[in-house]
């Protein structure tokens, strides 16, 4: 990591053979924070379905684990209105937040969808990123087209298929 980079903190709650390294998750996120993540800080969980379920009843009201979670830091003026109130990194005046994100999910997700698992694991980061950075595509049509449309162009850079493209 190079001065002024974005810092990631990359926790492992769950170990599989098929999850990224901490290098290649913080490669993706760094990716997806362009500028915005210059000096920022970003705390990346590797979850089970146990957590991931927990976290998402809790701050999302759905009984089920789920991909990935977002979790805005609460440095940018606002209350987190779906995260947990205390950050997995050191404090920092420029935490972007939290992402919990389901190994198992993700892998289920990628069979069915018939997506490599590393081009799946890239889009829920760049995914739960921009999420931090304010886009939400639950907002509006012309939100969710919009957020897509930079994680094709995202992905794209990291040499990853469009990853709505119905195959």
């Amino acid at each position: 990591m190079s001065a002024g980079e974005l810092a990631v903190d990359v926790q492992f709650a769950t170990r599989r053979p098929w999850v990224p390294s901490a290098a290649r998750v913080a490669e993706w996120a760094r990716a997806a924070a362009g500028r915005a993540g210059r000096g920022a800080e970003l705390s990346v969980r590797v979850v089970g379905p146990r957590e991931s379920r927990t976290l998402n009843r809790t701050w999302r009201g759905k009984d089920k684990p789920t991909n990935v979670l977002s979790f805005p830091g609460s440095e940018t003026g606002s209350q987190p209105s779906s995260g947990p109130t205390q950050r997995l990194a050191g404090p920092s005046s420029l935490h972007l937040g939290d992402l919990a994100i389901c190994a198992s999910v993700v892998a289920r997700e990628a069979r069915s969808q018939g997506k490599t698992l590393r081009a799946h694991w890239a889009h829920m980061v760049v995914h739960g990123v921009l999420h931090l950075l304010g886009l939400d595509h639950e907002r509006s049509a012309d939100e969710a087209r919009r957020m897509e449309r930079r994680e094709r162009t995202i992905l794209a850079r990291l040499g990853y298929a469009d990853p709505y493209e119905v195959t």
